[in-house]
């Protein structure tokens, strides 16, 4: 299945922590840190590995070790949010980017701003938007990965409506989908409810 809830009660925590309207900036932007570390270690539980010997100070140890590139790609702005996280877990993954605006009166988003590192193809990919409501900028940026080779492509988001979800699984059923929750629909201004409100103002304190 395309879609997987992280029912971690560690991340089911945070994400009230995240609802409530209370919740101050700086408080806001730590919870995602976190709960963004556990969605990041469970979208990268099945990496593939390879055998790996060292040598600790008493004798040689075998274990695994990462065998892919990967890549992160935040959505502009709020994906900012998640990926400091996101590159704790893997710290030699390099970084895209891709800029989207959505207008709030049609909720239809526009790039204006895409920047990759080179060869997708070889590379897991994780696109990072804290947020799935209608799918539409989903979508769209998943379509720019794939125009630029990419093909193991994970969506890592901290809230889902299932709107967005049938979207993304419809365009692009070989996406991962990686959410601690689903919540229930979107409002007729395509927010989601109940959600936590828009998370870019509430994570850099411009509401």
């Amino acid at each position: 299945m395309s879609l997987h809830v992280v029912s971690h009660p560690i991340a089911q925590d945070i994400l009230l922590t995240l609802r409530d309207k209370r919740t101050h900036p700086d408080t806001f932007r730590a919870m995602a840190r976190r709960i963004s570390l556990l969605l990041a270690a469970e979208a990268t539980r099945d990496l593939p590995t390879r055998a790996a010997t060292v040598e600790t100070p008493l004798a040689s140890a075998s274990g695994r070790a990462i065998d892919t590139d990967i890549v992160v790609v935040p959505v502009l702005r709020a994906g900012l949010g998640m990926l400091e996280a996101v590159l704790d877990v893997v710290p030699t993954a390099r970084v895209g980017h891709i800029g989207m605006q959505r207008d709030e009166s049609t909720a239809i988003a526009s790039q204006y701003y895409a920047k990759f590192p080179a060869r997708l193809d070889r590379c897991v990919v994780y696109m990072i938007d804290p947020m799935l409501a209608t799918g539409g900028s989903a979508v769209a940026g998943i379509d720019l990965l794939k125009q630029q080779g990419a093909h193991d492509i994970r969506l890592l988001c901290i809230v889902a409506a299932p709107e967005g979800v049938r979207t993304v699984e419809h365009a692009h059923p070989d996406v991962r989908i990686y959410t601690p929750v689903v919540d229930e629909r979107l409002n007729d201004v395509k927010f989601i409810v109940p959600g936590l409100g828009d998370f870019g103002d509430r994570l850099f304190g411009t509401e």
